[in-house]
Order: C-alpha cells, then sequence, then structure tokens
C-alpha cells in the first residue's frame, strides 16, 4: 500500500479526505493503479482517474458517493460491493488479492488488489481505502530469463497438474529463490501464475459453446465444482455468470 495516508488519529472520513487533498493528485499520475476511499456505508468518496476512465466515466463527480455496484458491470459490481462491505463489517485486510476484473466493456485486466479499514481515534471503522494494482512483468530483473521460462512452461502445461519441484529444476532455482524471483517478477506466487493461466484460459473457453465441466477439463480441473470454486475467487462470480455477461 502506498504509505500517503495520514498516521495521526482521524476524527471523521471528512478530515481523512481534506488531508489527502494536496496528494490527490499523485495518484492520477500513477500508471496502470486504481486508488480509491469509500465511506462506511461503501460509497465512493475520493478516486483516482485511472478508476473514472475504466468505469466508463470522464468525471470523478460521476463516480464520488456512488458503489461499485452502481458503476461496474450489473454483474461484477454486487460483488465488488459486497466484498467492501466485509472488509467494513470486520475489518479485515485484504491484501495481495489477484482478481480478474471487469471494467467498462467488460476488458478484463488482471490484477492484485489491497483494501484497508480506516478507523477514527476510537477504533471505529468509518470506511476504507484500496489500490488494484495492474500485473506487470518486471523484464530488467538479472532473473527474468530464468523465469520467462518459468512462465512459458506452466502457460505450456497448465492443464495437467505442475509441482514447484518441475518448475525449480527448469529454473536450477531453490524453491526460497523460485517464490522470491517470481513474486519480484511477475509480482505473483508460482502457484498464483498457475491459477492465472488456467483462469485465463477458462475465460476464453467460457466464450465458446463448450460445457462448463469441459472448460473446467482443459483448463487442469478435476471436477466442476473445484474449477467453480477457484473462477468464483479470482473474478468475483461462477463460472455460468462470466458466461452470461459475455453475451
Amino acid at each position: 500500500m502506498i504509505d500517503l495516508l495520514p498516521t495521526s488519529p482521524l476524527h471523521n472520513l471528512d478530515q481523512l479526505l481534506t488531508s489527502l487533498e494536496t496528494v490527490a493528485p499523485l495518484f492520477d499520475a500513477i500508471p496502470g493503479v486504481v486508488f480509491f476511499v469509500k465511506d462506511a456505508q461503501a460509497r465512493y468518496a475520493l478516486v483516482n482517474q485511472t478508476l473514472v476512465q475504466r468505469c466508463g466515466f470522464k468525471e470523478k463527480s460521476q463516480v464520488v458517493g456512488r458503489t461499485a455496484e452502481d458503476v461496474f458491470p450489473a454483474r461484477f459490481g454486487p460483488l465488488y460491493t459486497a466484498q467492501d462491505r466485509r472488509v467494513l463489517a470486520d475489518g479485515r485486510q485484504l491484501s495481495d488479492q489477484l482478481e480478474l476484473h471487469l471494467y467498462y466493456g467488460n476488458q478484463p485486466i488482471w490484477c492484485l488488489t489491497h483494501k484497508i479499514a480506516l478507523r477514527d481515534a476510537q477504533g471505529t471503522i468509518m470506511g476504507l481505502a484500496g489500490i488494484s494494482r495492474d500485473l506487470q512483468v518486471l523484464q530488467s530483473h538479472p532473473a527474468y530469463q530464468k523465469l520467462a521460462e518459468v512462465d512459458a512452461y506452466i502457460r505450456e502445461h497448465f492443464a495437467r497438474p505442475i509441482t514447484l519441484q518441475e518448475l525449480t529444476t527448469l529454473a536450477g532455482l531453490s524453491i526460497a529463490q523460485l517464490e522470491r524471483h517470481c513474486k519480484r517478477i511477475f509480482q505473483l506466487t508460482p502457484r498464483q501464475m498457475i491459477h492465472k493461466a488456467r483462469l485465463g484460459e477458462a475465460s476464453r473457453l467460457l466464450r465458446e459453446d463448450l460445457s462448463i465441466t469441459e472448460v473446467a477439463l482443459r483448463c487442469g480441473y478435476t471436477d466442476h465444482s473445484a474449477f467453480s470454486r477457484q473462477f468464483k475467487a479470482l473474478t468475483g462470480v461462477s463460472p455460468s455468470e462470466y458466461r452470461e455477461s459475455q453475451g
């Protein structure tokens, strides 16, 4: 999380928003990052321009005061709002959540989402703040070539079980080194890379005339239910809901 939130006790959300006014333009200048603050009713109180544009609007005023349910595609917005309300209800932090987001025009974007509850001086939750950061590859890293081979191997063989031992042997690295380099270069763990490859192909196959069971099998899942659970965990919707949204 970008450490621009004030560290002194806050009395209300308005105080936080006022304190962020001077640095808010910085959030507009960060490429590939959606930034937002929401109130206790999960309504946007502060957004950056990236979020505004991806939701199909021109002005921030068109988003502020509304929930994700109001601004995202109809089948996905309610699920994003439900996630917000879970954070607001129990204060649990959401960290490094790999998600396939669907913005205006159903454009899919893989990202890592982070959300934290915001509390006032008495400890009462008064809102939340979050970012969703587009996945990017750090090609300048010295280990990039080794890890590019790992990525290519995963994308070629994701339809069957892949072990960490296979990947460490391919890269010539220990498990700890592989995990560290994957996080640095791809921003994902090896397991997340496998999930991303499988669900990326699944999102493509769901646009074709195949049963969901057939899609699951082609993407390396042993049964329909396991596939559905994983698909919903990363996209927020079931495979059938995703298919309907693409119709």
